[in-house]
């Protein structure tokens, strides 16, 4: 199992959603067949002490950790890699957001082989913080004590902003705040531009203007671009990376005329309208749709020259979405996608719920299908096999279902009024697992429908009397 993953994530500011929330999501990429559970991690009163099975880093935890939800593998074989998730004080993380670093950057300040990684981050942040700048400096510090073992883009959200820090080498690191009316795409490289080091929209790693001083990497005339500084821009950014942030960025901001292999794509944009959770997942379940590069496509000549947002190795697609004017429990949703989001169900799972249903906390190798991870692959793997035919039938049963899911919502927003907290995580809990068994029941009928016009979709099949 490989330790390193190929994301695409999104960011979106409190003034650029259409409801006042605080969105981030991104979509898990490493292995095809490579189960995701769902969970909520309880409040811990007593100190913890965390050690990577991927490598030797060890860290002993505070006291009081928050309770969390998170998706981790279904094997802890090589690491938690619990991805992405919402605590009890309203703060959500997502990470990470594979990146590469220039070699240059690397020969000054290389990779720690101990230091932390992808697979611990969630773990040993997520539960201690209250804010997303909080988080920010958590994992600062957590990178100048231990060092980074790889590049990295970490997503971090609360009530009020958006902040995305960028791990580029060993000790080195930069994080921005996302303006409130406007969105970020990223893909797999590093996406900050100019930093101001005088803004409180800025944070960054001690002694990072005097590394890239002393080294060569940068005039103090001139601006401080983090991407051309410490990132790369290469033939293969232009085949696998910035082809998707221009197709996320078409989607939000199609007023702008782009090209998918151009390197200066804005790291933020305003949204040409304002944007709905539909929109994040859009982008996390794109494909180049309409345009000559879509793969599932049979008449695009250009099918294959770049490398979709959605894709199948996808392992889980989530959105977090954090709105306001609601009681915490209820306020927070962990919108979640398993297997690949162009062809799965995004489900809300309340953050305050104190537990998740039984299918989504099981599911390994060999498949079983008592696992929520392997009905939604199963009903992927019969989509694939006829896209074009299959596709039409595939919008209707994910928007019927989104529907429902989302009149659920409103239902459990209309009860929360007036509970205690008590109550509250009940009705998380219970409307949580109402919102699976909605999305479960829709996806099983249409999974059993696609099995069955399949039947009828064999190579060996031959025109003859039908008599006989």
């Amino acid at each position: 199992m490989p330790i390193r993953s190929s994301c695409t994530s999104i960011l979106i500011g409190k003034n650029a959603s259409a409801d006042g929330s605080v969105m981030i999501g991104r979509n898990e990429d490493s292995k095809a067949a490579w189960p995701k559970h769902l969970v909520v991690r309880p409040a811990q009163a007593k100190a913890q002490t965390f050690t990577s099975k991927a490598t030797a880093f060890s860290l002993t935890l505070p006291a009081n950790a928050l309770q969390y939800t998170a998706t981790p593998e279904w094997t802890d074989e090589f690491g938690v890699f619990e991805e992405a998730g919402i605590n009890s004080a309203g703060v959500a993380m997502s990470a990470t957001e594979s990146a590469y670093a220039n070699a240059r950057v690397l020969a000054y300040d290389p990779f720690v082989a101990q230091g932390i990684l992808e697979e611990a981050m969630v773990t040993v942040v997520l539960p201690y913080i209250t804010s997303a700048k909080a988080g920010v400096q958590r994992l600062g510090k957590l990178v100048a004590a231990y060092g980074a073992g790889e590049a990295n883009g970490v997503l971090f959200a609360d009530h009020d902003e958006a902040w995305y820090m960028e791990i580029a080498t060993g000790h080195h690191w930069v994080a921005a705040r996302i303006p409130d009316d406007q969105y970020a795409v990223v893909a797999n490289q590093l996406a900050i531009q100019t930093v101001d080091f005088a803004s409180p929209d800025f944070m960054f790693s001690a002694g990072l203007r005097d590394f890239a001083q002393k080294h060569d990497l940068w005039q103090p005339q001139t601006p401080f671009d983090f991407r051309r500084i410490f990132g790369t821009d290469s033939e293969f950014d232009r085949i696998y990376n910035t082809p998707r942030v221009f197709d996320g960025q078409r989607r939000l901001t199609p007023s702008r005329p782009a090209e998918p292999t151009a390197s200066d794509l804005p790291f933020t944009l305003r949204p040409d309208l304002p944007l709905h959770v539909e929109d994040a997942f859009a982008v996390l379940g794109s494909h180049y749709q309409e345009t000559n590069y879509d793969p599932t496509d049979p008449n695009a000549t250009e099918g294959h020259r770049f490398r979709p947002i959605s894709l199948a190795r996808t392992q889980e697609a989530h959105v977090l979405q954090l709105r306001p004017q609601l009681p915490y429990p209820i306020a927070d949703i962990h919108w979640l996608a398993l297997g690949v989001a162009a062809e799965s169900q995004f489900v809300p799972f309340f953050a305050g719920a104190t537990a998740f249903p039984d299918d989504y906390r099981r599911g390994g190798l060999p498949a079983g299908l008592d696992s929520a991870y392997w009905q939604y692959k199963l009903a992927g793997v019969l989509i694939d096999a006829h896209f074009k035919r299959f596709s039409r039938d595939l919008d209707a049963v994910q928007q019927q279902t989104h529907a429902k899911l989302l009149a659920s919502i409103a239902q459990a927003d209309q009860a929360s009024a007036g509970l205690s907290a008590s109550d509250l995580a009940a009705l998380a809990t219970t409307a949580s697992a109402a919102n699976a068994d909605i999305a479960r029941s829709a996806w099983q009928a249409f999974t059993m429908q696609l099995l069955q016009t399949s039947t009828d979709l064999s190579p060996l099949n031959f025109n003859t009397d039908a008599n006989l």
